[in-house]
């Protein structure tokens, strides 16, 4: 399907590695010219490259770490200096695993700068010219933590919820401007964040990681992780015309996990 994103210009955050790089992958695939920023200016030189030499596309870079209040500007500003933004995919990595008995003031402050404050800002600082071209998509990467809770991620749960908040009330204050904003929920998705809790939780329970992946697989109808292309896929329709019609929304790409209505 020819998804009309050839010659876009797309900002893709934490594109160095898992569902940030796979949504650069399928941006890239159709022809978006990037702007890719992480806190990782060495692996962001070698993504950029490989998205270059793969792809044939213009694809500029800037280190930001999403924990500091300056990021969103440091980002945008960098964006602004390529010209008309048309697409924001706003991703960030997770914040720590913590009892939701035991959290502090300190984690609650990073994951919200990480998770809310940063993406919020940086959108809000591109949206002014997406409206005034009467086009523009903008894409949040969530959580399954979002609509079905994550017993241990309670600082992810709520930051990212904090996001689909802004985005669901944003959404209809812009619709008529011919911009969108949806979310993506990802489920267990194989990548090295997965990988990270999987063996966190496997040591903290004495088993084996193999263990806990095999009771993650029992409570998956579809009984095996995700791949990071499958989201990527569905991040580069949202930001396309053919979504046009579809604004405000969560998408859970997590292999039937979610079991609410």
């Amino acid at each position: 399907m020819e998804l009309g994103l050839r010659g876009r210009t797309a900002v893709v955050g934490g594109a160095t590695s898992g569902l940030g790089r796979a949504s650069a992958e399928a941006l890239a695939g159709e022809g978006c010219n990037l702007l890719i920023w992480s806190r990782r200016a060495d692996a962001l030189a070698s993504v950029a490259d490989e998205l270059r030499s793969t792809h044939g596309i213009e694809v500029a870079q800037v280190a930001a770490d999403a924990l500091r209040p300056d990021a969103a500007e440091r980002v945008a500003e960098a964006a602004e200096a390529l010209g008309a933004v048309d697409i924001v995919v706003l991703n960030a990595g997770g914040p720590p695993t913590v009892d939701p008995t035991a959290t502090d003031r300190d984690g609650w402050a990073n994951a919200f700068q990480l998770l809310a404050a940063t993406p919020i800002e940086l959108a809000t600082r591109l949206l002014p010219g997406m409206r005034a071209r009467g086009w523009g998509r903008v894409v949040a990467i969530l959580s399954s933590g979002v609509r079905q809770p994550i017993p241990e991620l309670v600082y992810s749960n709520a930051g990212r919820s904090a996001l689909a908040a802004w985005l669901k009330t944003t959404a209809r204050t812009i619709a008529a401007d011919g911009v969108t904003v949806n979310g993506v929920m990802p489920g267990r998705i194989a990548t090295p964040r997965i990988h990270e809790l999987d063996s966190a939780r496997a040591e903290r329970e004495g088993i084996t990681e193999e263990e806990v992946r095999a009771a993650h697989l029992a409570t998956l109808p579809a009984r095996r992780y995700g791949e990071p292309a499958e989201l990527g896929a569905l991040v580069a329709f949202l930001a396309s015309g053919r979504a046009s019609y579809v604004t405000g929304q969560l998408v859970a790409v997590d292999g039937g996990l979610i079991a609410g209505v």
